[in-house]
């Protein structure tokens, strides 16, 4: 049904937990390791923790798969250390994040032939950041046609390849 001002209207009230900032809510960890995931990840593999969906990793920054991806391939580019915004990355992790998004758009157009991408930042949680506090950009690779019925219908996204199939590719064809 179409309200007075022309708009249909498409509910989602599961989505209140973030307005109502659920999603910072403390939740229960190891205390051995660091709350925030990304901090779990470091630049040497034999002390890292969580890494098993990393793609690639430098001196300052890393590429990893997102456990929620939108589409095959979405992955993160972010510094190990834990900063909140762009502006607060130093020299060094901006050319790193830079260079590891170029690596990621290219290996991922070697491998799976996207039509296009979504490069984005959710800087706070208010512009969609549900994991503010450690500054990552988004690498969505797109099809046309990727947003199918189930999608828009159900809410539902369906993923064609599993993250560790996903992840061994995307390694393989890392350069």
């Amino acid at each position: 049904m179409t309200d007075p001002d022309g708009l249909e209207r498409l509910w989602t009230p599961h989505r209140m937990a973030y307005v109502r900032n659920a999603s910072d809510e403390a939740v229960a960890h190891d205390p051995d390791l660091p709350a925030c995931p990304f901090c779990r990840i470091t630049p040497d593999p034999e002390t890292s923790r969580d890494d098993e969906m990393v793609v690639a990793r430098g001196a300052t920054s890393y590429a990893v798969l997102n456990k929620y991806p939108y589409n095959p391939g979405h992955l993160m580019v972010l510094p190990y250390r834990h900063v909140a915004d762009y502006t607060d990355l130093d020299d060094e992790e901006t050319a790193e994040v830079a260079l590891l998004t170029k690596q990621a758009i290219g290996t991922i157009r070697r491998i799976a032939q996207p039509h296009a991408f979504n490069i984005g930042l959710n800087l706070g949680g208010a512009a969609g950041g549900s994991l503010s506090g450690h500054f990552h950009q988004h690498v969505v690779p797109r099809w046309t046609g990727d947003a199918g019925f189930i999608t828009v219908i159900s809410g539902t996204k369906a993923i064609p390849q599993l993250l560790e199939e996903t992840r061994d590719l995307l390694v393989g064809a890392w350069r």
